[in-house]
């Protein structure tokens, strides 16, 4: 029996910025529904009205064709609905099986909690991902010991537990390897071919394309296009995305040419951490180099090490002299900054101001007493160049959209001019016209003589910017791409190992 979900004219607001001012969508079972728009465009809050968690200001849902409301996620629930959120809601501290079961343990005719059958219906969900685990997952497992893209794969599977009629996916892909993606998308085939409803939600236009049925695209509010994936293309999403041309586009910096005879400003010589192998390569003044590879490889390592966030053995040059980093303040001193991707765990304190989390580290240059009207006029020229979209330093970092955030993060360590950025994966989860401008300011800070190590999950990003690529492959260094070797098909080959050619 076909099934559907429908948003009518919905309107939204949070104080006074306005979430959806004409949201509109239509789900059927058997479908996927892309729902499409740059961050701050309402894609969260139209999922967040649908699951129950906000409730919209007018507009009407209807399911089945028949007006319905959901006061809460449970009730939500309740009509066969499950939402898996780009901001993860798991316990760090209970085990796999407790979060997914918690609330709905199945119980004992003593009235005890049945843990073989919480564990049995626990192994039962977590070999739907089985193979792309970096090691075998069990029910008792702590969560808060899982890497990210495990706990992404746990949300999931606790979003599909109760056996949801419709499944909408925030982001979901966004912390997930080429592995767990394939391994998701076939699972979306599967709910497919048993009449469930899929509405997906991603940045990436590549998972767009080759999953969903239908899209719906929102801007500033507003639904301003939908239609068969199969009458549009890229081009003409993002048109209607963001009322102009595609800005999605590359620039490097000078050639790479014109970099062999900088100075070397960071050399590592066999640099080894629980992940990391024996790791060898030199930057230099002005470069941006990639790290490349499946998700897991040592990329975090590598940088956290550089950063002086974890434990290493083996040599480190930074700017000419040897260097021992054993805290980040060390790193720091030497003009280094780490611009993590996980803004929400390491990035921003989201009940804080703008402003706070802003000179968050460099509130120490302000003096005592603090100068509290120089750290203001410092962060507004810092939000102005990052044209940050904010109705005010004072308000809670948590009001920007996701893109905005991102910025935030970014500005936060530029306010300090670093001469070396650590970058991990800063662009995920943030739409095609916030990415633009960071690639952009990449590209200048390159060009004004800073050094930039990027790791990106986004094979395209580092073909397109960087001049050259370090894929990691199991914590060692597997082939450096640069020039014409710098293409998906050899990115990818050297992600999985296959190849040696150009290795270092």
């Amino acid at each position: 029996m076909v099934k559907s979900l429908s948003a009518r004219n919905i309107v939204k607001h949070y104080g006074g910025v306005v979430a959806l001012s004409d949201g509109n969508l239509d789900v059927h079972t058997g479908e996927v529904v892309a729902l499409i728009g740059a961050n701050g465009s309402g894609k969260s809050t139209m999922s967040k009205v649908i699951n129950g968690v906000v409730v919209l200001d007018r507009g009407q849902l209807l399911l089945d064709d028949k007006p319905v409301n959901f006061s809460s996620p449970q009730a939500a629930k309740n009509m066969g609905i499950a939402t898996v959120f780009q901001e993860l809601s798991l316990i760090p501290q209970m085990t796999v099986a407790e979060n997914i079961w918690l609330t709905r343990e199945p119980m004992t005719a003593f009235g005890t909690v049945n843990r073989n059958a919480i564990n049995e219906k626990t192994e039962q969900l977590l070999s739907l991902f089985r193979g792309t685990y970096k090691t075998e997952l069990r029910p008792s497992d702590t969560v808060g010991s899982l890497p990210p893209d495990e706990k992404q794969l746990i949300e999931i599977l606790k979003a599909i537990s109760f056996d949801p009629w419709m499944v909408i996916l925030d982001e979901a892909t966004a912390s997930l390897d080429s592995r767990q993606v394939q391994r998701l998308f076939e699972l979306i085939g599967d709910w497919k071919k048993a009449e469930k409803a899929i509405v997906f939600i991603s940045h990436r236009m590549e998972e767009i394309f080759r999953i969903a049925d239908k899209f719906s695209v929102l801007r500033n509010g507003k639904t301003v296009g939908a239609g068969a994936m199969k009458d549009i293309n890229d081009k003409e999403l993002v048109k209607l995305m963001i009322e102009k041309e595609s800005v999605f586009s590359f620039s490097r910096a000078c050639s790479t040419e014109e970099k062999k005879d900088k100075p070397v400003c960071l050399e590592v010589k066999d640099l080894k951490t629980d992940s990391l192998h024996g790791v060898s390569f030199r930057v230099r003044e002005g470069e941006l180099v990639g790290i490349g590879g499946l998700r897991g490889q040592g990329q975090r390592d590598l940088l956290l090490s550089l950063f002086g966030d974890i434990p290493y053995t083996g040599v480190m040059s930074i700017f000419g002299s040897e260097s021992k980093l054993r805290h980040p303040r060390e790193a720091m001193k030497q003009g280094l900054a780490l611009i993590p991707g996980d803004r929400a765990r390491e990035g921003l304190l989201y009940i804080r101001s703008i402003l706070e989390n802003l000179q968050l580290p460099s509130w120490a240059q302000y003096g005592f007493p603090l100068k509290i009207g120089k750290a203001k006029r410092d962060a507004n020229m810092a939000a102005e160049s990052l044209n940050l979209k904010m109705a005010g330093l004072t308000e809670p970092v948590s009001s920007l959209s996701g893109g905005n955030a991102q910025k935030v993060v970014l500005g936060k360590w530029l306010m300090r001019k670093p001469r070396l950025l650590l970058l991990d994966d800063p662009t995920k989860g943030v739409d095609v016209g916030t990415k633009a401008e960071f690639y952009a300011l990449l590209t200048q800070l390159c060009n004004e003589g800073k050094t930039i190590l990027f790791y990106s999950s986004d094979d395209e990003e580092l073909i397109g910017l960087c001049d050259r690529v370090l894929v990691l492959y199991d914590g060692t260094i597997r082939t450096e791409l640069s020039g014409i070797s710098l293409t998906k098909e050899n990115l990818i080959a050297a992600s999985l190992g296959a190849t040696n050619e150009g290795a270092i």
